[in-house]
């Protein structure tokens, strides 16, 4: 009886100390939007993560992006802003990878939907910042080693329609997935060696 009521006690310590490491709204919010550019971040939507997890509107918007909190599972920081019309397809993404779909299957998944016309996808660009870095200082509101990387995406675009390599190879943009419903400009900067 005795070690049943220390396996509760020891069970009710981690539900407590794992519900302490989600940040405070106020925290994802923050570090959410530093992925957006400076004169858009005030004025973005933030979805992040409640006590149970799950994903939900932190605040709601007023111009066309949406920030998308660190998920307080991973150790590594990363944090992304996209366009209000991405996200259908980011919701769908992050629902089949609950479903425990990864990888090619996901993004495969999602195109043929986009193809088949259940999952909506706008046809012109649209962008997508993904910041990421070792943490977020709150008191500072800074990203720690911050890395910036820019994706716009371009349905159905092919390396002959826009110019671009098809690969990264030599840096540069380049042009990800090209011919499909997910094809998108890649713009990764060089890191800087520490």
């Amino acid at each position: 009886m005795r070690t049943i009521a220390l396996l509760f006690v020891t069970m009710a310590i981690a539900s407590a100390s794992a519900a302490q490491e989600i940040p405070k709204a106020e925290t994802q919010i923050a570090a959410a939007v530093q992925a957006a550019p400076a004169d858009r971040r005030a004025e973005a939507a933030v979805l992040g993560y409640d006590a149970a997890l799950a994903i939900v509107t932190l605040r709601k918007g007023t111009n066309d992006l949406v920030c998308l909190a660190d998920d307080p599972r991973d150790e590594q920081f990363s944090v992304a802003c996209y366009h209000k019309d991405l996200e259908p397809f980011m919701a769908r993404g992050r629902a089949l990878a609950a479903e425990g779909l990864e990888g090619m299957a996901r993004q495969e998944k999602r195109w043929k939907e986009i193809e088949a016309g259940t999952l909506p996808m706008p046809r012109e660009p649209r962008m997508l910042y993904v910041l990421g870095g070792s943490g977020f200082d709150q008191a500072a509101g800074t990203v720690s080693d911050p890395f910036l990387r820019w994706v716009i995406y371009v349905p159905f675009a092919t390396g002959e329609s826009t110019g671009l390599p098809t690969d990264g190879a030599g840096g540069g943009p380049w042009l990800m997935f090209p011919g499909t419903a997910g094809a998108h400009i890649m713009i990764t900067p060089p890191r800087e060696d520490k």
